[in-house]
């Protein structure tokens, strides 16, 4: 019996690490659609719009199967929902507008800060105490962004400024769904994410929208709502299987795919300064993940004494 249960934890371990896999492949698919209809003329507005329209019709669906009532769509902290969403919201705008401009490798590195972010505002956000070990790491990975972005350098993109936002929209995000995280379902936040995200875009979609000229770009436009919604979804189900900690280091697989992607359609590889920036903000991200598992490890031993 001991056998089979433990058997059982590697399996539900191993579907959690190739579901994470599949998320971070599928939002690697959102960023280079996103990339290409820019690229093709289609507005950020326009595409982020779509991407949280298709969103919305979906989790009304999913929501739908056991009866829609307003007590199913009601939360008890509607602020923090809201909000949360806006968050959600910016990053994807404002990515969305970078990687039309910008290497999606570079992109990428910047996104992969968020973590680095979330450890740094975690203290006066969340009370949490962050040591000199962490501070140090954020720091370097700091370092790390300044190496990629070279934000002196004569030929600095004004984009470059605009993706550094999403990293701290993604932060904001993340630390908002941690305070939510036990009181407000994932649907709800799902809704609530793909409601206002709608609503807030719908009047800018409508005034910079461009009619679509191949069957693709549509097929892309209602494909990256598909896509962004199915990755979070499998994203989330996957963190039912194992703990965050665990299936955090696989998030780096993102820059694997983005590079990918960014050579084979795009024809942009990523120069040396690029990589050194990307590994040492991963390295930064990385030892922040493993410090803080080692800390809760520690909290979970001196509680049980």
């Amino acid at each position: 019996m001991v056998g089979l249960a433990s058997r059982e934890r590697e399996d539900r371990l191993t579907l959690a690490i190739l579901m994470v896999l599949a998320a971070y492949a599928i939002f690697s698919a959102v960023d280079t659609s996103a990339k290409w209809m820019g690229q093709a003329g289609l507005a950020a507005l326009q595409i982020a719009f779509m991407r949280y329209a298709v969103h919305l019709v979906l989790t009304i669906g999913l929501i739908g199967r056991g009866g829609l009532t307003i007590e199913r769509f009601a939360t008890e902290k509607p602020a923090l929902v809201v909000t949360r969403a806006l968050f959600l919201i910016g990053s994807s705008v404002s990515n969305f507008i970078a990687v039309r401009y910008l290497p999606l490798t570079l992109t990428a590195t910047i996104g992969f800060s968020a973590p680095i972010i979330v450890c740094a505002l975690s203290g006066p956000i969340l009370g949490e105490r962050v040591g000199i070990w962490r501070w140090s790491a954020i720091m370097v990975g700091f370092g790390g962004l300044l190496v990629a972005i070279r934000p002196f350098g004569a030929d600095l993109h004004w984009a470059v400024l605009i993706s550094i936002f999403t990293p701290f929209c993604m932060a904001m995000y993340a630390l908002l769904t941690r305070r939510l995280s036990g009181t407000v379902s994932p649907t709800t936040m799902q809704f609530y994410g793909g409601l206002v995200g709608t609503i807030v875009l719908a009047p800018f979609a409508i005034y910079y929208w461009q009619q679509p000229d191949q069957p693709l770009e549509w097929v892309l436009l209602f494909g990256i709502g598909l896509l962004g919604w199915g990755g979070h979804e499998i994203f989330s189900r996957a963190h039912g299987f194992a703990e965050a900690g665990v299936l955090t280091p696989f998030s780096y697989s993102f820059l694997i795919w983005m590079a990918l992607w960014s050579a084979l359609i795009f024809s942009q590889y990523p120069d040396g300064l690029t990589i050194a920036g990307a590994l040492v903000v991963s390295g930064a991200g990385l030892f922040i993940w493993a410090r803080e598992r080692r800390l809760a490890k520690a909290r979970r031993m001196d509680f049980n004494r």
